[in-house]
């Protein structure tokens, strides 16, 4: 941006902000929408069938070239059905991330990359499996005059090729008031040049727009600034598109009071429903995780097949709305459980590290490895993105086997599908869990994830009685899910000792494997007391491996007493399960 235009300050999540940010004329923020995402239906897409993987990767401010290689590298592979891209359109100059989001033309002619970029990255993501979202600006333009991205030379309210004066709205003041409707949807939102979306001509040019990114690939729109574009509007556009059944994904946030309310635009697509973002930050600090019990539309949101959730977007990560990575386990914790949860369709933001709030992507959108130049990739995270698969394999099921501990303890089964476990408090969490899972050895997909039959970390035995124990540490959890459970050609050991406890007292092994946790009491493997007084439980082991075992009693107080004697040892046959059947060596 030329230092001699003025900056923009960001959007406001309330008015009460908006006012406040107005009346401080020397402050210097950025402008930028709400995470929404879209998915256009009927479309023939060569990615997955529509509904059948509703997990977005939202990929705040990555490079189309950088975005086409993570499909192929980790949102294919993961199961991701989307991923969203920064908006593509030419926009004003600038290193701040805001500039993004204050368009000057609909050249795909941004900072992230051409038009070959673009459309390599379209097709690129498609033949792994993943749809492409793309991230539209149609409620405005831009707060500034100058010279594009892609060289357009423009003034506020003329941009040659596209608009002049007469298509934006009459109204050049600031948004103010939000309890008037035409205030909110015909005045400028912070400054931005306000299209007049009632006008034939400029309902033509965004729908040109839209048209123009189907044309490439692009499965689906995020709607940015819906709230102040007027349903019918929104929906005259949709009229005029080659395929005017494609679905919308809109940004309008929920205000008591407030003159436009999200419901109005359930007729034209899916809503974002910021409120699940807020509670979750809410219970996750400062309340019970037990409350989430009946999550969703009994708490007053959207309904479920309306609405998009997430635990934050590049918006109110900045202005503290919500959680965001700065929150440690209880962030990570929020995702495992929204990827869990039946409610809405998730998006995951995968964005950079800042202090400075309005500061641009590192590179300039340039990823040259995730957790390198500040890039986070929360969509990489083990914790969360192997709980994509999870919510892929559990879809159409609802919550069952619910159990909490009245605070921050709970545990779910999403039917006979999948079974979550979160330990959201300071001391670790021993205990048997009941489920609907069927009988078998399951992959922790928190500590590990499916391969060669197999797994690369800690497994769980569920018994013929849809029950397994474990032990879930401060800040963790534990998830299993059919589909990722150990085959039965795969080699393993099942351990069965016959051993009595006190109450309070449980029954785990450890030896000199890393999924036996390497001697470490912390990390040794839990058994069932199913069949007491013989506690068991299975663990995949390579073939042929020879392996040191011992069991131990860890106390309710977390002391620990190891058996007497020597290691025992044990041989993994060449197929099949070695089973030993021993007695605790008091």
């Amino acid at each position: 941006m030329d230092s001699q235009q003025p900056a923009m300050p960001r959007r406001p999540r309330r008015r009460r902000r908006l006012a406040s940010v107005l009346a401080a004329a020397t402050l210097t923020l950025g402008v930028g929408g709400f995470g929404v995402v879209s998915v256009m239906t009927g479309l023939d897409a060569e990615a997955a069938p529509v509904g059948n993987k509703d997990v977005t990767a939202v990929m705040f401010e990555w490079s189309f070239a950088s975005v086409a290689r993570e499909c192929t590298n980790t949102l294919g592979p993961l199961g991701y059905g989307f991923v969203q891209v920064s908006p593509p359109q030419e926009h004003i100059q600038g290193a701040q991330w805001w500039t993004s989001y204050q368009p000057v033309s609909y050249n795909i002619a941004g900072r992230l990359g051409n038009r070959a970029a673009f459309t390599s990255m379209v097709n690129t993501c498609h033949a792994a499996g993943v749809k492409v979202i793309a991230d539209t600006v149609i409620n405005h333009m831009s707060a500034v005059s100058g010279t594009g991205t892609g060289g357009t030379v423009f003034t506020k309210y003329n941009y040659p090729g596209w608009y002049s004066n007469a298509d934006f709205h009459s109204c050049r003041n600031p948004v103010s008031d939000y309890t008037n409707r035409v205030n909110v949807q015909e005045c400028e939102l912070v400054n931005l040049a306000d299209l007049n979306t009632g006008s034939d001509y400029v309902r033509g040019k965004i729908a040109g727009y839209i048209n123009d990114l189907a044309s490439l690939g692009v499965d689906g729109f995020r709607v940015d600034g819906a709230k102040h574009i007027a349903a019918a509007d929104l929906a005259a556009i949709k009229a005029r598109l080659n395929n005017p059944g494609a679905y919308w994904k809109q940004e309008v946030i929920f205000g008591s009071g407030e003159a436009v309310q999200p419901t109005e635009y359930n007729g034209n697509g899916d809503v974002q429903e910021f409120r699940f973002a807020r509670d979750l930050k809410r219970v996750f600090l400062n309340e019970n995780l037990a409350y989430l019990k009946n999550f969703g539309t009994p708490w007053g949101y959207l309904p479920s097949d309306k609405a998009s959730v997430f635990v934050d977007n590049h918006d109110t990560e900045r202005v503290g709305d919500t959680l965001s990575y700065k929150n440690g386990s209880a962030y990570t914790l929020a995702q495992v459980f929204t990827l869990a949860y039946p409610y809405g369709a998730p998006d995951i933001n995968s964005g950079y590290e800042f202090s400075d709030t309005d500061a641009g992507p590192p590179n300039n959108g340039t990823v040259n490895a995730c957790y390198s130049d500040g890039w986070k990739c929360q969509h990489a995270w083990p914790q969360i993105g192997n709980m994509v698969a999870f919510r892929n394999a559990v879809r159409g099921t609802a919550v069952t086997n619910w159990w909490d501990n009245g605070g921050d303890q709970i545990a779910f089964g999403r039917g006979s599908k999948g079974y979550l476990a979160i330990n959201h408090e300071s001391g670790s969490l021993t205990r048997t869990f009941q489920t609907s899972l069927p009988a078998g050895t399951y992959c922790d997909v928190q500590h590990g994830k499916p391969a060669n039959g197999g797994c690369t970390g800690t497994t769980y035995t569920v018994n013929s009685a849809g029950q397994f124990t474990a032990t879930i540490g401060a800040g963790d959890a534990v998830a299993l899910y059919v589909g990722a459970t150990t085959a039965s050609s795969t080699t393993s050991a099942s351990f069965r000792v016959n051993a009595t406890t006190s109450v309070g007292q449980n029954i785990f092994v450890t030896g000199n494997q890393a999924i036996l946790g390497n001697w470490a009491p912390a990390s040794a493997v839990a058994l069932s007391p199913a069949d007491y007084p013989v506690w068991t439980g299975t663990v995949a082991l390579p073939p042929g491996t020879r392996f040191e075992y011992k069991y131990l009693r860890k106390n309710a107080d977390g002391s620990v007493t190891w058996e007497s004697g020597a290691n025992r040892t044990a041989t993994v046959p060449s197929s099949g399960v070695v089973t030993l059947g021993d007695t605790w060596r008091p």
